[in-house]
Order: structure tokens, then C-alpha cells, then sequence
């Protein structure tokens, strides 16, 4: 290790008017450089934050953990692809490697080369006994985190007024769909930001019609955002009534506010994008469900045609089977029509003719008639005085005999023949046709039988009568 002071290696000038003036840069540069000499290789030990990476680069603050001191580093590329160390915030690593300076900054700083792991520092030690402990609560499970409203009309923001991440949400929200936002001031660091993140958090669930609430702040090291790392912090993200969105830092920012929150975002940007939807999608959403329901109905309908064709294409064949027998059935019921109606016709001449026979035989006019003769033999019987009274009334008594013997046969006679007529009479009846299923349908003003359905039109009265009865009814179509 060379001892030879820093300015001996500058050209040394004498004191005057003559004095030279060194730029920055040569500052920078000889520092550098008898940093690079005196420190070529050293082993450093401390716990990690400020992680972040770019380019495949890592940069980091490494932490001293008794005293409050830190240390700027960096470890290149192709050092991080032969490391297996994870560099994470809260981690204890142990790197071997050179002080430099970063000349564009004149930053003081450790370019390492290699890490090995050096134990659990403090911060990461108590990042992972919470975390273990609230996940055996539950609280980290997944199947309790709630999910986000659609359209929120009320958004409540967790932050502080004066930070970045506040317009930053502003600005997004705007953007993309009105809300409301209603912003419950709190501290973001420090050691009493816990308190008032939790105080803010109840105040802000006062608001009747709150919907969802983002919890955030802007990027900072590890102890920036410790505030987040609180237990009751995470207890109040986990009683909130609404689901809730953590924005805390950037990507590689994990905090235990991320783990218990429904839903974590990279970025207080990130949290306002998750939360507003954006109106150019709600249109787009809309109008691809009104595209979808469209398209279900014409679907649906479609299969309903389809399904009713179906069953009715059956009935289309049995109606064209159906009409012939129609015809044939019209036709048989206008030729039935017809012979019932000469039936009628030659059953009520057979009965007028037995009605004539039946009064021929009339037992009370042979009584008349035997009546008649028999006043005039009693007529006779008075007139012949001559004859013997005797005699006359023998001769009464046996005309008298003679006559009921010959009456009574005749009323047997008549009566059998008007039982017989009755009964093919009967028979013969249009009462009877229309006991076994048949009606006659008259005109309800002439009383006469309708013999064609040329005889009615849509619209007129008809009686119809069957076997009980009748009953009025009106022509609605013909077939």
C-alpha cells in the first residue's frame, strides 16, 4: 500500500500569482487514483438497501450496523453473472473488492467483485418475522384478498399531500376516467409515520360511499420505506372495510403493506392505473359486450328457429297427410247427409202409412161402429113387436156377447200393431241419429236444416241440436 500523501502526485507549484488552478475532473481523477492504489483489494462487510439494477448492473447502499455510517457501491456485470449471493435490501453480504470514485459525481464508493452472504441483516431479520407471522394469521393468503370494484366512484388515497406519488396519482386518474379521490394527508417516513398512516387509514374509511382506497408513496432506500414494514400498518391495510391497493416505491420495492394489501402495485402510478379504469376500455368493453350479447341473441334465436323447424316439419308432412282424409271425411259426411236425410224422408212416409193403418184398426172405431149397429138392431128389436120379447133379449144378450168377444181380440190386435209401429217409428227417429254422436245445425232465423256449408257465411247465427238439447253457436270460418 503506497504512503505517499494524495497532492504529491500533482505537480507541485510554488505560491503566488503564478499558483495553479486544478478542474474538478483532475481532483476527481487523483483521488481516484490514490484510492485505487492504497485500497487495491478489500473485504467490507454490511447490511444492504437501495437495491436496484440496471443494465445487468447492480447499485446499492451498503449499511454499517453499528454506527451510522453508509457506503456507495456497485458491482458490474459480468461480476453479478459469477455471483450466487442474492443482493437483496436487508441483506448481510460480505464483498470483496476495490474503493473508487465515481468521477461525474465525485462520489466516494466500492466497485465489488465478489459477494458472499454474511447472515440475516436487522432490517431483512424483521421484514421476515412479521411476514412469517402474518402469514400464520392468514393474512397473506390469498383466498382473502378481495377484488377491486369495477367502476369505483369514490377513491380513497392514503399519502402524503406534498410527495410525488399524490400527483403522480392525480395525474393518472385524470387521465383515464373521473372519480372522486378523497386524500387523507398522513407521513410517509419517519418514526412516526406508522401512527399516521393507521390514524389516516381509519379517517379516510369514514366516507359512506367509499369504494377502494390506495395506501402509497415514491421510491426511497430501505429505511424510507420501513414505514411500511409496520405491523399495525398491516393490520389496518388488513381491517380496512374496502379492498385496498399498495403503491409503495418502485418494482423491486416489496414491503409488508404489498404483502397484506388485495392488490400491490409497482408504482403509485401503477396503483392509479389498477384502480381508474380507463374510459377509451370501458368503451371498447362496452361496446364488445354489446357485440357478444348481439351475437348470443342472434345465436340464441337462431337455435330456436332451428328447433322449431324441426318439430314442426312432422306436422307439415301429417298435414298434407291429414288433407286428403279431410276430403274423403267431408265427403262421406255430406253423402251420410244425404241418406239420413232420404232415410227421414222414407221413415216418415212409413209412419204417416202406419198412422193411417193404425186408425183403420182403432179399436174405438169399431166400438163406434158395433155401437151403431147395434142401436140399429135395438132400433129393429123395438119395431118388431111381433117378435117375442124373450127371444129379442136372448138374441141382445148374444149380440152383446158376440161383441166383446170380438172387440177384445181387435184391441190386442191394435195395440201389438201401434207397440210395433212406435218401436220401428222409434228406430227411424232423427233423435235417435243424433244419440249417437251426430247434431243438425238449423238457420237460426228460418228453423231450417243446414244441408251445405254454402248455406253459411262468416259471422251467422246457427242453433245446433243433439241428443239433449240445443245451443246456440256462430260461423267463424269454413273449412
Amino acid at each position: 500500500m503506497s504512503e505517499m500523501p494524495l497532492f504529491e502526485r500533482l505537480e507541485e507549484q510554488e505560491p503566488g500569482d503564478g499558483e495553479r488552478v486544478f478542474r474538478v475532473s483532475e481532483i476527481n481523477r487523483a483521488v481516484r487514483l490514490t484510492l485505487e492504489d492504497s485500497w487495491p483489494s478489500v473485504l467490507i462487510e454490511g447490511e444492504l438497501s437501495d437495491v436496484r439494477r440496471a443494465k445487468g448492473h447492480v447499485y446499492f447502499t451498503l449499511n454499517d450496523e453499528e454506527e451510522p455510517a453508509q457506503l456507495r457501491g456497485v458491482m458490474f456485470q459480468s461480476d453479478v453473472r459469477r455471483t450466487k449471493t442474492p443482493l437483496d435490501d436487508g441483506a448481510r453480504v460480505r464483498f470483496r473488492g476495490k474503493l473508487s470514485m465515481y468521477l461525474a459525481r465525485g462520489q466516494f464508493q466500492l466497485i465489488a467483485r465478489s459477494a458472499k452472504p454474511a447472515g440475516e441483516g436487522d432490517l431483512a431479520a424483521q421484514f421476515r418475522r412479521l411476514r412469517d407471522k402474518l402469514d400464520a394469521e392468514g393474512l397473506l393468503d390469498p383466498e382473502r384478498k378481495r377484488s377491486l370494484p369495477q367502476l369505483p366512484r369514490v377513491v380513497g388515497v392514503v399519502t402524503s399531500r406534498t410527495g410525488a406519488a399524490l400527483r403522480d396519482i392525480i395525474r393518472v386518474a385524470s387521465e383515464r376516467c373521473p372519480v372522486r379521490l378523497v386524500v387523507a394527508d398522513c407521513r410517509v417516513q419517519g418514526d412516526d409515520a406508522p401512527r399516521t398512516i393507521v390514524s389516516a387509514l381509519e379517517l379516510v374509511q369514514r366516507v359512506e360511499d367509499l369504494d377502494v382506497v390506495i395506501v402509497s408513496r415514491g421510491g426511497g432506500s430501505a429505511e424510507d420505506l420501513w414505514a411500511f414494514n409496520d405491523e399495525g400498518v398491516a393490520r389496518a391495510i388488513a381491517d380496512c372495510r374496502v379492498p385496498v391497493v399498495s403503491g409503495v416505491g418502485h418494482e423491486v420495492d416489496v414491503t409488508i403493506a404489498d404483502l397484506v394489501a388485495d392488490v400491490r402495485a409497482a408504482t403509485p402510478s401503477n396503483a392509479a392505473e389498477i384502480v381508474v379504469p380507463e374510459r377509451g376500455a370501458l368503451v371498447r368493453d362496452l361496446r364488445s359486450l354489446e357485440r357478444r350479447l348481439s351475437q348470443a341473441l342472434d345465436n340464441l334465436v337462431g337455435g330456436l328457429r332451428l328447433r322449431l323447424e324441426r318439430l314442426l316439419r312432422p306436422l307439415y308432412g301429417a298435414r298434407r297427410a291429414v288433407s286428403p282424409i279431410r276430403k274423403q271425411l267431408l265427403v262421406l259426411q255430406e253423402q251420410l247427409g244425404h241418406a239420413e236425410r232420404a232415410n227421414i224422408r222414407r221413415r216418415q212416409g212409413d209412419l204417416a202409412e202406419l198412422r193411417l193403418r193404425l186408425g183403420r184398426h182403432d179399436p174405438r172405431s169399431t166400438l163406434r161402429q158395433d155401437r151403431l149397429a147395434l142401436g140399429a138392431l135395438a132400433a129393429r128389436l123395438r119395431d118388431a113387436g111381433r117378435l117375442p120379447i124373450q127371444r129379442r133379449r136372448e138374441r141382445l144378450v148374444a149380440l152383446t156377447v158376440a161383441l166383446q168377444g170380438r172387440g177384445r181380440p181387435l184391441v190386442r190386435e191394435a195395440r201389438a200393431s201401434h207397440s210395433e209401429a212406435s218401436a220401428r217409428l222409434d228406430a227411424l227417429s232423427p233423435l235417435r241419429v243424433l244419440e249417437r254422436g251426430y247434431a243438425i245445425a238449423l238457420h237460426e232465423e228460418t228453423g231450417r236444416a243446414i244441408r251445405s256449408a254454402d248455406e253459411v257465411k262468416r259471422g251467422d247465427r246457427v242453433r245446433v241440436r243433439v241428443s239433449d238439447g240445443e245451443f246456440g253457436a256462430e260461423v267463424k270460418g269454413k273449412t
